[in-house]
């Protein structure tokens, strides 16, 4: 090999080891930065998980103190679920409209007698929910349309349950909503380039193939299981 080759070769490497540099320092500094962004909600969303795991364990109190009331309607009735919507907004002083609408149509009752044609056909009445509040207070609307009132039960969450909520994204509002998204993405984002991290930085990759393997196969088997 003469020594125009090796000098060539070296610097080959040389360049290929600086880009490997380059790659590493980026990924890990992007990868501090993911993780410092995702912290609090992660260890919010780690405490809360592990509670939700092992509920029936640890038994933590949720204080949940639940009322029931019937709110009469204004005459007219409101005769659709936007009009309803509207109505309840501001007969409940609520800030916002609904977090979400739960409209059931008209249909006939399940068990009513389909052997006998003399019967007269019942029919259920159209059934509308509506769900205000947030994770601390969740108000539920429930109406049966030809009904003079609505039945209203507000259910107030002491601190355990409304982290349990906020896990579960319950009376959240869509900004929350997007907020947890880039949390989903972040751990995406950590996962994928802890994995590069670690096949850029460590010799032993096949110790690192096979234990991100072995994990690999162990949720897949705990998932399939469950189906």
């Amino acid at each position: 090999m003469s020594a125009d080759s090796s000098t060539l070769n070296h610097a080959t490497r040389v360049r290929a080891h600086q880009r490997r540099t380059v790659v590493v320092h980026w990924i890990r500094r992007t990868h501090g930065w993911f993780g410092l962004w995702g912290a609090v909600l992660g260890l919010l969303f780690g405490f809360s998980g592990i509670w939700l795991n092992h509920r029936n364990v640890l038994k933590l109190p949720q204080a949940q103190e639940r009322t029931r009331a019937q709110l009469a309607l204004p005459e007219p009735v409101p005769e659709t679920p936007e009009a309803m919507s509207q109505w309840l907004q501001g007969a409940l002083r609520m800030s916002g409209p609904p977090d979400s609408t739960r409209i059931e149509a008209a249909k006939p009752v399940a068990w009513a007698d389909k052997n006998d044609k003399s019967a007269p056909v019942l029919t259920q009445p159209a059934h509308w929910v509506f769900n205000f509040g947030g994770p601390n207070e969740i108000v539920q609307a429930e109406y049966w349309q030809g009904n003079r009132s609505v039945g209203v039960a507000t259910t107030h969450n002491g601190f355990f349950a409304t982290l349990t909520n906020m896990h579960k994204g319950g009376g959240m509002p869509l900004a929350w909503i997007l907020v947890v998204d880039t949390l989903a993405g972040s751990l995406i984002f950590l996962s994928l380039s802890g994995v590069a991290l670690w096949m850029l930085t460590h010799r032993r990759r096949r110790v690192g193939l096979v234990l991100f393997g072995a994990s690999l196969v162990t949720v897949l088997t705990l998932a399939l299981s469950a189906l």
